[in-house]
């Protein structure tokens, strides 16, 4: 089997495989855990079982939206004994979530898609918390851009979607009230999300609290839990 690259396009390479296997075959024979940048080394068995949600089901995402990671049974066993509902949607977290911000003015920085799918559960779920002054809480930075992208449309339907969106300072938020999501990248795209959504004055000092405090950053590290301002 050989490989050749047809393309690079914004950072990203296009690749034909010689082969009669699909891509995803590829990649399960040949491929490892895409496992951040940031973690300087190889994946190992530990990273198979770790670097996953315990609730995932569908191929299609490049890494795992790592906001989930923190869940365990127990937390879902805690969440439905204080009678707190949750509901799923699919994320197929794209490459992009990896790429630095390298624009002086972040309004020339290109965001690249990603797929998600909000099923008629999930929305009807939404609509109910919504008309019963519930909180509607975003579990990592992909489901807050998924949802507010699924309820920008005055007629919401499930089915797989693209969203390109770009949150930063000014948006206004549509749905999601508060948001738990790791600490991110400096001059990253998610770090401009969070200052968006709870302000940038309160995401800077919860970052300064955070590193005198030598709280784990990134993938395997601490999450934070943040409302919108």
């Amino acid at each position: 089997m050989s490989a050749q690259v047809i393309k690079k396009e914004d950072g990203l390479f296009f690749i034909g495989f010689n082969s009669n296997l699909s891509a995803v075959d590829i990649l399960e024979k040949y491929g490892h855990i895409p496992l951040p940048p940031y973690i300087e080394r190889n994946a190992n068995p530990f990273d198979e079982k770790r670097y996953q949600t315990i609730y995932a089901k569908e191929q299609g995402a490049v890494a795992a939206p790592t906001a989930g990671l923190h869940f365990t049974e127990e937390i879902f066993e805690a969440l439905e004994n204080k009678k707190i509902k949750y509901a799923f949607l699919t994320l197929h977290v794209g490459a992009g979530t990896f790429q630095p911000v390298r624009e002086d003015d972040i309004d020339h920085h290109q965001m690249h898609s990603e797929s998600f799918n909000v099923p008629e559960k999930t929305i009807q779920m939404i609509r109910d918390a919504k008309l019963n002054n519930g909180r509607i809480i975003a579990i990592g930075t992909t489901v807050l851009r998924a949802l507010e992208t699924a309820f920008s449309e005055e007629n919401i339907r499930p089915g797989f979607k693209e969203t390109s969106i770009f949150i930063r300072p000014g948006y206004k938020f549509k749905i999601v009230d508060a948001l738990l999501t790791n600490f991110h990248l400096p001059k990253s795209t998610l770090f401009i999300l969070v200052s968006a959504f709870s302000g940038s004055d309160t995401m800077k000092e919860l970052y300064q609290h955070a590193i005198k405090h030598e709280y784990r950053f990134f993938s395997y590290g601490d999450a934070t839990f943040i409302e919108r301002s």
